[in-house]
């Protein structure tokens, strides 16, 4: 018979669709938290605990300073596995029914500019050989795109439509968006494909982006690539595929694409997901505003 934390693992990966790397931390936030509870309350199961067990765990974390953004995300695995239990009827009161998340201070991610993209590709220059293809059409197509790092990596050559100029993105929870395929990347798709087909080691068929070996990319790899590359045109602290997804967003948002628009094209599930990315375009909207209004002369 199962535990209730493999009976929760599975209903995490069956029923919600969550990665196996989400499902890995929240387990590992409850055995942690199962640790805590064991050595200072004596208590060898966690089904049964009262708040004020987790109000001690919550004190002993900060206590480590662990940080309001980690403790609130350890919180969330919580809250999954008792609402689990609450539902599967194992047990009849929720211990985290009543919590609140810890107050966290608002992180504004800082997209590139336009200049900054225009720069970087004058800089990269036109690409020769596969490696260098590839790259470029990396930073592209996380630009054009606004796909996450685990997109693009997982991403098949069976759903990149060149006839169609359509991309299809296996997204958060499994779930599938269509994104259109810009003019300005559509020659740059036939190349790198061209020269993929033409690697003698491509082990990978099915993955679209894969290695000088022909082998899948590791996100570590897309990192560094994009912090590589951006590097060489921003003096911004945080340079990552992220970013890159973040300036997508803002560059849309900041050319007129409404904000339901922009939702489906990231793969959002609610509009409040989206907003976060109003307020460099809301910042560009003042300083036109101020520039242009006669009272602001």
């Amino acid at each position: 018979m199962k535990t209730n934390k493999e009976a929760f693992s599975d209903y995490l990966l069956l029923e919600k669709k969550y990665s196996v790397h989400t499902v890995g931390a929240y387990l590992n936030d409850i055995v942690s938290f199962g640790s805590f509870v064991k050595e200072s309350f004596g208590q060898e199961s966690i089904d049964l605990v009262n708040y004020s067990q987790v109000r001690s765990w919550i004190v002993f974390l900060v206590d480590q300073g662990i940080s309001n953004v980690s403790i609130n995300r350890k919180m969330a695995s919580l809250k999954a596995f008792y609402k689990f239990l609450l539902k599967t009827k194992q047990i009849e009161v929720n211990p985290m029914l009543k919590h609140k998340s810890l107050k966290t201070p608002k992180v504004v991610q800082i997209p590139f500019s336009e200049k900054e993209l225009a720069d970087l590709f004058t800089v990269i220059g036109a690409p020769v050989g596969f490696e260098e293809i590839r790259d470029r059409l990396i930073v592209e197509m996380f630009y054009v795109t606004g796909m996450r790092r685990a997109e693009l990596i997982n991403l098949m050559i069976k759903n990149v439509d060149r006839s169609n100029g359509l991309i299809k993105v296996l997204g958060k929870r499994n779930k599938e968006r269509i994104i259109p395929i810009l003019p300005i990347i559509a020659d740059q798709i036939d190349l790198y494909v061209k020269e993929r087909d033409d690697l003698d080691s491509l082990v990978n068929y099915e993955c679209f982006f894969v290695s000088k070996k022909g082998l899948k990319l590791s996100e570590s790899f897309v990192y560094r690539l994009i912090n590589s590359y951006f590097s060489r045109v921003s003096e911004k602290v945080k340079k990552s595929p992220h970013v890159l997804r973040h300036t997508f967003a803002t560059h849309l948002l900041n050319n007129g694409a409404d904000l339901n628009s922009v939702k489906e094209l990231l793969g959002h599930s609610s509009l409040a997901s989206t907003q976060v990315y109003t307020h460099n375009s809301l910042a560009e909207l003042k300083k036109v505003y101020r520039g242009a209004h006669p009272r602001s002369k």
